[in-house]
């Protein structure tokens, strides 16, 4: 195939793959041309077997990004080893500490035969999978201090810089929470509302509380060691902080 050919073909196979994929994907073809977006792309592919080695072999030319709404993504890449269809690798979230990624397995990548449908169940079933159990994990070594909350209740951490943030369970409370000043992180999940002002932030920490128990969603503030909440906000018994990780240094 000539240059011009590979590349809509990639292109090509990445729109099919997105649509065919769990979810809601779309997807965005880097070229040549896109050189300082290709590098930048090139350090975040989260893979230490097989895209690796083709990547130390073939630095990226070209590519296919899959994007999904929650922050993920994948990359369609070209295969060099003289078969058809391409690799599909797993891409590491931005803005993420080092230390969240320390004990998390690399979701490695697969090789993709030119079938786009029938590689599309073999990317759900496999890579996507293990990229989903990745990403929760190295997304909930980010939260550091702020204990996770369930479903039925909403915990409210105060910060070091008189923040407060949040890890809601899931997105029924996201809204409300961004209706009252909080500010989501889309790489983490975090919710901050910032305490430059304590009088703005107490007030909105009371009035999510009746909304979000409309919600069936209770609200509970956990207050680290000698950090106190302002009198106007609501208080309640913080929760049991959770158990220490262990870890190991993460290399990509």
């Amino acid at each position: 195939m000539h240059d011009h050919d590979t590349s809509e073909h990639l292109a090509s196979y990445a729109d099919v793959l997105a649509g065919e994929l769990p979810d809601t994907w779309t997807s965005t073809h880097l070229t040549a041309d896109a050189k300082d977006d290709l590098a930048e792309l090139s350090n975040r592919i989260w893979d230490l077997d097989l895209v690796a080695a083709s990547l130390a072999e073939h630095p990226l030319t070209q590519a296919a990004v899959l994007s999904r709404p929650d922050g993920a993504q994948l990359v369609l890449l070209d295969r060099h080893d003289g078969r058809d269809g391409f690799l599909l690798a797993a891409v590491a979230p931005r803005a993420l500490p080092d230390e969240a990624y320390r004990a998390v397995p690399e979701p490695n990548g697969v090789a993709l035969a030119d079938d786009p449908f029938l590689s599309a169940e073999q990317a759900a079933s496999d890579l996507l999978a293990r990229y989903d159990r990745a990403l929760a994990q190295v997304r909930h070594n980010a939260l550091g201090g702020i204990q996770p909350s369930q479903p039925d209740r909403i915990v409210l951490t105060w910060q070091p810089d008189g923040s407060v943030a949040t890890a809601p369970a899931d997105d029924r409370a996201g809204t409300i929470l961004v209706a009252h000043g909080f500010i989501q992180d889309p790489q983490s999940g975090i919710y901050r509302l910032g305490g430059d002002d304590t009088q703005v932030q107490a007030r909105a920490l009371r009035e999510i509380g009746p909304r979000l128990d409309a919600l069936g969603i209770g609200t509970a503030l956990q207050h680290p060691a000698g950090r106190t909440a302002p009198t106007s906000a609501p208080a309640s018994m913080p929760p049991t902080p959770s158990g220490t990780r262990t870890a190991s240094a993460r290399t990509r």
